[in-house]
């Protein structure tokens, strides 16, 4: 441990696949928003979630034209983010030990996603404090902006009943 009581920053193996993913997050399908993580450093880490036809969530926004709810796509800037605060912290969650989505500000949509795109997601900390983590946020389809948000997620321990 470094004398900031916390433990020195270990990068896991990467690309991280779904399987790996899956000991960070907590979330399942039709919730778990990130494919792949494809780069971390202590402060920052870049992910993707491939945008299908077959998700639920276009078969109904919009029919005609769907593309993918700007809420999940602050959604998986948050779960990319979440995953960032376990690797710095060199945990994976265990039962009562989450990174809950805490806030998002500055949010804004620039671009449709749409059924085929790959939703490129970069989070870098901005901010440590008393357990809560801000991240500066941005999701990219082919190099294009099609979000931006600051988002905030909080360090919880839950006990389980």
């Amino acid at each position: 441990m470094t004398e900031s009581n916390t433990p020195a920053f270990t990068k896991p193996e990467l690309p991280m696949n779904i399987q790996t993913i899956r000991e960070y997050l907590p979330h399942r399908y039709p919730f778990l928003l990130v494919d792949r993580v494809t780069d971390i450093t202590e402060n920052a880490i870049v992910g993707y979630k491939n945008v299908s036809i077959n998700e639920e969530f276009l078969q109904g926004h919009f029919p005609e034209f769907p593309i993918m709810p700007g809420v999940l796509i602050v959604e998986a800037m948050a779960q990319v983010s979440g995953i960032l605060g376990f690797v710095m912290n060199n945990k994976k969650p265990t039962a009562g030990n989450l990174f809950l989505f805490a806030g998002a500000e500055k949010v804004r949509f620039k671009k449709p996603v749409v059924a085929g795109d790959q939703l490129v997601l970069k989070s870098e900390l901005v901010m440590q404090k008393r357990g809560i983590y801000k991240y500066n946020c941005i999701a990219t389809v082919d190099g294009v902006v099609a979000a931006t948000a600051e988002i905030m997620v909080s360090h919880q321990k839950i006990e389980q009943a």
